[in-house]
């Protein structure tokens, strides 16, 4: 096995140690979720870049980050440090990733709407530049959160050789992870600072642009001093072996490893689902917000608490189903066959998917209110069982890449950690890639891009309604992204790991095995 790094730490991880990883992971996604979410709505929605650029933007993003993201894999599986080959990266990335994240929102207005009506496009030159800059920007926030997030979910198999242990710290993650969903409420908190832009005589959308840029310093930089925890917390325990292999090598372990290839394809024919994440902050602000958050929540007699609590629903219904199942799903994955459960909430999680788009439909079109009490309560419940599954199928794979990591060092004495775990990076990102091309496709023929929607926002701050503007054909395309296309991927993602290779018999044997082997090594 060659001679080990250290292992001065003992066996498994301390409940402090635990606790360190999970708040920097919380900070990390936090930061994940300010791009994923806000920066898509800020492109689009704030400055006003076509649908059409933003997603080209996302899709050439994506495809570097198919070749970027094993390379980084490759180079922290090479890493030998005192402190190990995760840890050095956690220890030092966040600050960089800090500055990264904010340098996209540091981009000019596309188009825009004065006071009077008017509606003005930046010169041709100007165009190019907003654009470029928006490219640029985004690609190196990709590749830096790249090199935090490999090194981040990799640790996780180098911090104990428990296999209840490490299940444990993937499933608290996982449930960590969606609490860094409040990264979503950047969207909802950059219009509260406008009035402080307002004040000095900026109009509105560019008062807008001013407030998210504040926001987006405010909560990055908080979201990093979190993430920066890790780095000082985590301690890597499995012994690592002094041999390296070229880029090349990696590749082909990736390719050659079944499993893993399995859940590698998989993923990606899941990539749609990410469409609800990507959508659901235009959706929310949009149909039920109206675009103006403060006009909507507030009254003249003060807050209106019934829009409270259907905010409190809706947010239940699209996130609590993810955390609830974060939490559960391990504990089922001891019972059933994790194959088994992979696909049965791949299957079964297409259908609630499918039934948000029908449950829009049928109000739409017989002329009901999908705000009434009744369909608050109806369309939280489907989010809610559809973010079940979504939640349930990002702990499995997780757990399941790892499963792959002891396979391969069980058949071939290499524990490629950071390159396997750079394929759940790859996959998140060509996933979220792939959404941006369907969310900017469809938002296109529907005309929901560029100078319509600065002529839309204009609109529905003189008081036009979202719901019907253009015969409602701007909510009719939102609720068909967050609908059918995810439950279709949902199902297609099913079909590589019906015959999955790794059982989880096979794999206590293996694993079994391989701690006896690191046991007779350290004697």
């Amino acid at each position: 096995m060659g001679k080990k790094l250290t292992r001065s730490y003992g066996t498994t991880y301390s409940r402090k140690e635990l606790t360190g990883y999970l708040v920097g992971l919380a900070g990390q996604n936090i930061i994940y979720n300010i791009i994923g979410t806000g920066l898509t709505f800020y492109f689009q929605n704030v400055i006003f870049i076509p649908a059409i650029a933003c997603s080209v933007i996302f899709a050439v993003a994506r495809v570097w980050d198919a070749i970027n993201d094993p390379m980084m894999g490759s180079i922290v599986d090479k890493t030998r440090t005192k402190w190990g080959k995760c840890k050095p990266y956690l220890m030092f990335i966040p600050p960089v990733i800090l500055i990264t994240t904010i340098v996209p929102f540091l981009n000019g207005m596309y188009a825009w709407t004065d006071a009077s009506g008017a509606t003005f496009t930046a010169s041709p030159g100007a165009r190019v530049a907003i654009i470029g800059w928006a490219a640029v920007s985004y690609i190196l926030w990709g590749m830096t959160y790249t090199i935090g997030d490999i090194p981040l979910w990799g640790v996780t198999s180098l911090m104990t050789e428990s296999q209840s242990d490490r299940a444990k710290i993937l499933s608290l993650a996982r449930i960590c992870a969606s609490f860094g969903a409040i990264g979503m409420a950047f969207t909802f908190i950059a219009p509260a600072f406008t009035g402080m832009f307002t004040s000095k005589g900026m109009d509105d959308q560019h008062a807008l642009r001013a407030a998210y840029i504040l926001t987006a310093v405010i909560l990055t930089v908080f979201a990093s001093i979190l993430f920066e925890v890790t780095g000082l917390s985590v301690h890597e325990r499995v012994e690592q072996s002094n041999e390296t292999h070229t880029m090349k090598e990696n590749f082909k372990t990736m390719w050659n490893c079944l499993p893993f290839r399995q859940l590698l394809i998989s993923g990606v024919l899941r990539s749609p689902i990410q469409l609800l994440s990507l959508v659901a902050m235009p959706l929310v602000m949009y149909y039920f917000f109206n675009n103006d958050l403060g006009g909507t929540l507030m009254t003249e007699n003060g807050l209106n608490i019934a829009v409270v609590i259907k905010v409190i629903f809706l947010f239940v219904g699209v996130m609590g189903g993810m955390l609830v199942s974060s939490g559960v799903t391990p504990s089922l994955a001891g019972k059933i066959e994790k194959k088994k459960l992979y696909n049965c909430y791949s299957i079964i999680g297409a259908i609630p998917f499918a039934l948000v788009f029908v449950v829009y439909y049928i109000t739409h079109k017989t002329g009901g209110d999908l705000l009434s009490w009744p369909m608050t309560i109806i369309i939280s419940i489907v989010f809610f069982v559809a973010s079940w599954a979504q939640g349930g199928l990002n702990v499995l794979q997780s757990v399941m890449i790892a499963d792959c990591v002891d396979y391969e060092e069980y058949n071939n004495g290499i524990r490629p950690d950071g390159v396997f775990f750079s394929g759940q990076s790859f996959i998140t990102k060509l996933s979220s890639g792939i959404a941006s091309l369907i969310y900017g496709g469809v938002s296109a023929v529907v005309g929901f891009s560029g100078d319509n929607l600065s002529i839309l926002n204009a609109a529905l701050l003189e008081g036009a309604s979202f719901i019907t503007y253009d015969g409602g054909k701007f909510a009719t395309a939102l609720f068909f992204c967050v609908s059918i296309p995810p439950a279709i991927g949902m199902v297609l993602s099913s079909i590589p790991t019906l015959k999955y290779a790794l059982s989880d018999k096979e794999h206590t044997k293996m694993l079994d095995e391989l701690n006896a082997r690191r046991n007779a090594v350290s004697k």
